[in-house]
């Protein structure tokens, strides 16, 4: 079955078409998920919650643009208001007049090193973070999407970016240290 059948088919809450399109989908989106998350229970979280909403609003999607940007899209969105409803999501008002940017060490760095910092910053850093370096959006999006200003998402990136070089840089030393 070809994927714009499978759509038509989930609109009608076909729950085979469901079960395949969740198939289909659910690693890449739980990677989504896992970016979004501080632990991988709250991505699994995140991922049932977000294909709930898919499911529900499935209907809406009419076959213009990528579908796979679309269910991206509501995977983004479902972690970001899962933080909006839990509080948990505490932005700090700052402005930063130039978008600073920090150099990271140019070692390599083992990729599950790097996905578990990023999960342990802040929620604030870390959203942002994501939204901005790992998906691509621009801070006027991230602010519309956060309902912040623009120097704020500045603010939290350039944090986000320092608190990560800060950690590698310690991470690295405890290395050189434990080689001796």
């Amino acid at each position: 079955m070809g994927l714009n059948q499978l759509i038509e088919n989930c609109k009608i809450n076909d729950t085979k078409a469901q079960g395949e399109l969740y198939k289909l989908f659910s690693s890449k989106l739980f990677s989504i998920c896992l970016k979004y998350s501080r632990n991988y229970a709250e991505a699994e979280d995140n991922l049932q919650d977000a294909f709930l909403t898919i499911f529900n609003k499935i209907e809406h999607y009419k076959n213009k643009g990528s579908f796979e940007g679309w269910l991206k899209r509501i995977t983004i969105n479902t972690a970001l208001q899962r933080y909006r409803s839990e509080k948990k999501f505490d932005l700090i008002h700052e402005n930063i007049q130039d978008e600073a940017e920090i150099e990271i060490c140019q070692d390599p760095i083992p990729l599950d090193y790097l996905l578990k910092i990023i999960q342990e910053l802040p929620d604030r850093y870390r959203l942002v973070f994501n939204l901005y370096v790992l998906d691509g959006y621009s801070h006027k999006e991230i602010a519309n999407m956060l309902n912040i200003n623009i120097g704020t998402s500045k603010s939290n990136l350039f944090r986000a970016r320092q608190t990560l070089k800060d950690t590698i840089e310690n991470h690295k030393k405890t290395q050189r240290l434990q080689s001796l």
